[in-house]
């Protein structure tokens, strides 16, 4: 008998469990983020390219970077994202130049970059070739002398004793807004309003969007569709901010990856999970941002080749093909190799470099190959399984006609392994040799150390 009675207890424990499990997995189901954005229709086969204004030429001017629109249009260059354009602080400035994310002014442009209508004759310039300009947005700070301290000093934060403040310790040169206060929102709206109406720029990179109430977020994107149809980035990764606002999204996580890889830390493996993860967290047709360094991570963090040494090549390239949309940070294509200081003049050394190519390949094969369109019309990833998947990172993408096979080397090593699957089969062409060959469902394949290939359907 009392065999029996732990027998059915036990029954009912694990029969709870699975209950549990049940709706523990439901509510994560039915959590996942619907969202409303309507992207852009010249967004889907873009990508973006961040600009550094003080640091692109000698001249740091808007005249001066507008002669280079042309190179950046054969590199396959679709959004080119300024850093911020406005003047900027002079109290508590860091540095000889200052930060560009310390706003003296939301309504005027900086007077080292040049005139309010030299940034038009540049966006102008930007639509006459068929690419897309956005600028850098600081809704969330401001320098200390902007003249909103004096006109609304009950704009910002402060402090018990009514100093105001930083938003963060180390942003010294900077003070917190309030968006509790309605009237500081209508302002804002009506500033990102006036330069898509006065310049007709085609949207905003946010800066900490995620330190600002998402639903000013959601109202200033329902504000701006009503001008034109805009392209919204915003610098966070939280799947909410797709619901209504952004077209894209960061994915910091997938950096830190590719960083811990090349230290030896992950393999390949965390890849493929993370994807999948993502894949169940964001909805269907959210822009997520592929990158290898931006403006912060090469100024605070190093080169890619300091962070990612031999390895730089390679994940360059594997943000060109996952699904999402590559940034290039200006300097990438010339192989940057040294941190721009962030509060003083440092031009970019431009040379000749091997990722040019590279990048001018994948980027212009994203303007013409669907599989690579960026959000819910991309191709499906299928992981190519492997004998080696802790070293091997392999897969398929297709939609329509089109197809690509994508093989990486993501260690230090060279590899011998057997690829298996029947998407693997196929005729196809090396994008970057030209050479046609035949692949079957099962290969035996080698590879150098972060070596890659990456073939194209015939």
């Amino acid at each position: 008998m009392v065999n029996k009675i732990k027998r059915v207890d036990f029954l009912f424990a694990v029969l709870s469990a699975v209950i549990l499990l049940f709706f523990i997995n439901s509510d994560v189901a039915a959590q996942k983020i619907t969202s409303e954005v309507k992207h852009p229709e010249w967004s889907y086969n873009k990508v973006i390219y961040e600009v550094n204004i003080r640091q692109f030429t000698p001249e740091g001017t808007f005249k001066a970077f507008e002669k280079y629109l042309p190179e950046l249009k054969d590199l396959g260059a679709g959004i080119l994202w300024l850093m911020p354009i406005n003047p900027i602080g002079e109290k508590n400035r860091k540095g000889t130049l200052g930060s560009y994310y310390s706003v003296k002014d939301y309504l005027d442009v900086n007077p080292d970059f040049g005139t309010l209508e030299d940034l038009k004759s540049l966006v102008n310039k930007t639509h006459e070739l068929g690419m897309y300009i956005i600028i850098d947005w600081v809704a969330n700070h401001a320098s200390w002398d902007n003249d909103l301290t004096v006109k609304h000093p009950d704009w910002f934060i402060k402090d018990s004793l009514g100093n105001f403040i930083p938003p963060v310790a180390d942003w010294s040169d900077v003070i917190d807004l309030n968006f509790e206060n309605e009237d500081l929102r209508n302002y804002m709206i009506d500033a990102l309003k006036y330069w898509v109406t006065e310049c007709n720029i085609d949207g905003y990179r946010c800066d900490v969007a995620g330190m600002i109430p998402i639903d000013f977020w959601n109202i200033a994107r329902k504000e701006l569709d009503k001008i034109k149809p805009v392209f919204m980035l915003a610098e966070d990764e939280s799947p909410v901010m797709h619901e209504q606002a952004f077209d894209m999204t960061y994915s910091w996580d997938i950096y830190k990856i590719f960083n811990s890889i090349a230290k030896g830390k992950n393999n390949s493996k965390n890849i493929a999970e993370y994807l999948g993860k993502e894949k169940k967290e964001y909805p269907d047709n959210s822009f997520r941002m592929r990158f290898t360094s931006n403006h912060d991570e090469n100024s605070w963090n190093g080169t890619v080749f300091e962070r990612l040494g031999p390895a730089a090549e390679s994940f360059a390239v594997l943000t060109c093909v996952i699904p999402g949309m590559p940034l290039i940070y200006n300097g990438q294509e010339a192989g940057l190799d040294k941190r721009l200081k962030f509060f003083e003049k440092d031009p970019i050394e431009w040379k000749d470099h091997k990722f040019r190519n590279v990048y001018r390949k994948l980027l212009h094969l994203k303007e013409k190959n669907k599989v690579l369109l960026n959000g819910e019309r991309g191709g499906e990833m299928t992981i190519l399984s492997s004998d080696l998947d802790d070293k091997v990172f392999a897969f398929a993408r297709e939609k329509d006609d089109d197809k690509i096979i994508a093989i990486f080397n993501l260690s230090t090593r060279p590899v011998s392994f057997k690829l298996m699957h029947e998407k693997l089969a196929g005729n196809y062409i090396n994008l970057f040799t030209d050479e046609s060959l035949k692949l079957d469902q099962k290969e035996n394949l080698n590879l150098k150390p972060w070596e890659y290939k990456i073939f194209t359907a015939e």
